[in-house]
């Protein structure tokens, strides 16, 4: 499913904006994001969030001990991904929260879908295209 078809189906862009908004992601996110700051050392960057979660804060910075940055990326999606599940209260799965959660696991599935070997080496060509020297020897 695209995101176009889900927006589509819960209402418009701004119905899953208020979706997410009543069910307390912002703050989340702002947690979430804010980990991810610390974690790189721009703790100065963070956003005033409602909450502290230390367990949220100690997932992201175990994510940020992978040297590999593929595998680190993964490893912080899936913190996401778990945290969208925060959104779904047991005693309702199939409520508003459910489908905020959908939103947010679409929106990483998507986004790691798209990622690709070639795409990334095709992007990297694109944007180093007026700095390649060419140093072979002209033919005369």
């Amino acid at each position: 499913m695209s995101w176009a078809a889900f927006a589509d189906l819960c209402g418009g862009e701004e119905s899953v904006e208020r979706l997410l908004a009543g069910t307390g992601w912002p703050d989340l996110e702002a947690q979430l994001r804010n980990a991810m700051c610390e974690a790189r050392g721009g703790a100065e960057y963070a956003r005033p969030a409602r909450g502290c979660s230390i367990y949220w804060k100690q997932r992201v910075a175990a994510c940020f001990q992978e040297q590999d940055v593929s595998a680190r990326e993964k490893l912080v999606d899936r913190v996401w991904w778990d945290a969208a599940g925060e959104l779904a209260p047991p005693a309702s799965p199939l409520g508003a929260g459910a489908l905020a959660a959908y939103a947010v696991r679409l929106r990483i599935a998507l986004r790691r879908s798209s990622i690709s070997q070639e795409r990334g080496n095709a992007l990297f060509d694109e944007a180093t295209s007026g700095t390649r020297i060419d140093f072979r020897q002209p033919q005369p």
